[in-house]
C-alpha cells in the first residue's frame, strides 16, 4: 500500500473514526453516560441503558457513518468533475434539489415513510446538472466564483420552493420539519437498509471514475491523449454524486459542508490525487459526521441541536479559509 496514504491519511483518519465511534455510543443528551454505555457494550447494563445504546445509538451511529461516507465521496468527486475546490453538494444546490424532490413528493400525497431514495436521487441529479449548466452558459464553468454564485442562486430558489410547500401544506410540514435541517436522530436500521444499496452503487461508480477524473485536472485535451473521454467521465461523476447525495438526503436530510470540509482535509493530508483523497474520505467523512452528531447532543443538553446546524458551524470557517486563500488548493 502507498506509504504516504497509509501514514499520513488512513492511520490518522482511522484513529479519528474510532474515537468518534466510541463517543457516539458513549455520549448522549440523556442520562445514559459513558460508564453505563460501556457496561452495555461489555454485555451488562440495565434495561434503560441497553435500550439507549442498542436501540438508539447503534443504529444512529451506523446511519451517520453511511451519510458521512456518502457526502465526503460526493464532495470529492464533484470537485474533481467541476475542477473547482469550492464545489460542494450543499453549496451547488444538489442537496437542495434532493430535498425539494422529497418534499414535493410528500406534498403530492406520499407518506414520508414510503418515499424511497430514488426520488432524492433524481432531485440531486437535477440540482447538480442545473448548477453546472448555469455556470457554463457563457463558457466559464471553471470559474469558482461563477459556479458558487450559480449554486447559491439555485439553492436559494429550491429552498424557497421547499418553504412554500411546507407553508401551504401543514401535513407535509409536520412530517418533514426536523428532517429538513438535517439529522440522524431517530434513524434505525430500516433506513440504512433502504439507502444502503444506493450508497454502495454511488461509491463504486466514484471509485471507477476516479482515474479519468484525475486526468481531467490536466485539461480535457491531455485527458483525451491519455485515452479518457472527458464528457463520459463527467457524466459518470454526476451520476455518482446524485446516487451518494440522494441516498444521504433520503436518510438524514440535507447536511451542508461535509462535502467541502472532508475533501479539503483529505487533500491537506495526502495531496491532490483523487484516488488517495477518496480512500481517506471513506474514513474521514464518517468521523466528521459522528463528531458533529456527538456535539449536537451535548451542546444544548438535555435537548439536541440539529446535525445540519452543527456541520454548518464547522464548515463555514473552512469555506472562508478556502475563498480567502491566495492560491486555490490543487485538485
Amino acid at each position: 500500500m502507498d506509504g504516504v496514504l497509509l501514514r499520513r491519511g488512513l492511520v490518522p483518519a482511522a484513529i479519528a473514526l474510532a474515537v468518534a465511534g466510541v463517543g457516539s455510543l458513549a455520549l448522549g443528551a440523556g442520562d445514559v453516560g459513558p460508564l453505563r454505555a460501556l457496561s452495555v457494550l461489555l454485555g451488562g447494563g440495565d434495561d434503560d441503558a441497553r435500550f439507549a445504546v442498542l436501540q438508539l445509538r447503534v443504529p444512529r451511529t451506523l446511519v451517520a457513518v453511511a451519510v458521512g461516507l456518502a457526502l465526503a465521496l460526493a464532495g470529492a468527486v464533484l470537485q474533481a468533475a467541476a475542477r473547482n475546490p469550492l464545489a460542494e453538494p450543499g453549496l451547488l444546490g444538489v442537496s437542495a434539489g434532493a430535498s425539494f424532490a422529497v418534499v414535493l413528493t410528500i406534498a403530492a400525497g406520499a407518506g414520508a415513510a414510503t418515499v424511497g431514495p430514488a426520488v432524492a436521487v433524481l432531485g440531486a441529479a437535477a440540482g447538480c446538472l442545473l448548477a453546472l449548466g448555469a455556470a457554463r452558459l457563457r463558457g466559464t464553468g471553471d470559474d469558482p466564483v461563477r459556479l458558487v454564485l450559480a449554486g447559491a442562486a439555485l439553492s436559494g430558489l429550491l429552498g424557497a420552493g421547499t418553504s412554500v410547500v411546507l407553508l401551504l401544506d401543514q401535513r407535509t410540514a409536520d412530517e418533514v420539519r426536523f428532517w429538513t435541517v438535517g439529522s440522524v436522530a431517530g434513524r434505525d436500521l430500516d433506513t440504512l437498509g433502504q439507502v444502503g444499496p444506493v450508497l454502495v452503487a454511488g461509491a463504486l461508480v466514484a471509485w471507477l471514475v476516479a482515474r479519468p477524473l484525475s486526468a481531467l485536472a490536466l485539461g480535457d485535451a491531455t485527458a483525451r491523449s491519455l485515452g479518457h473521454r472527458p464528457a463520459r467521465a463527467r457524466a459518470l461523476g454526476v451520476a455518482s454524486v446524485a446516487l451518494l447525495v440522494g441516498g444521504a438526503v433520503a436518510a438524514a436530510g440535507p447536511i451542508a459542508f461535509v462535502g467541502l470540509v472532508v475533501p479539503f482535509l483529505a487533500r491537506a493530508l495526502v495531496g491532490p490525487d483523487l484516488r488517495r483523497v477518496l480512500a481517506v474520505c471513506l474514513l474521514l467523512g464518517p468521523a466528521v459526521v459522528l463528531l458533529a452528531d456527538v456535539a449536537s447532543r451535548l451542546l444544548v443538553r438535555p435537548y439536541e441541536m440539529p446535525l445540519g446546524v452543527v456541520t454548518a458551524l464547522l464548515g463555514a470557517p473552512v469555506l472562508v479559509a478556502v475563498v480567502r486563500s491566495t492560491r486555490m488548493p490543487a485538485l
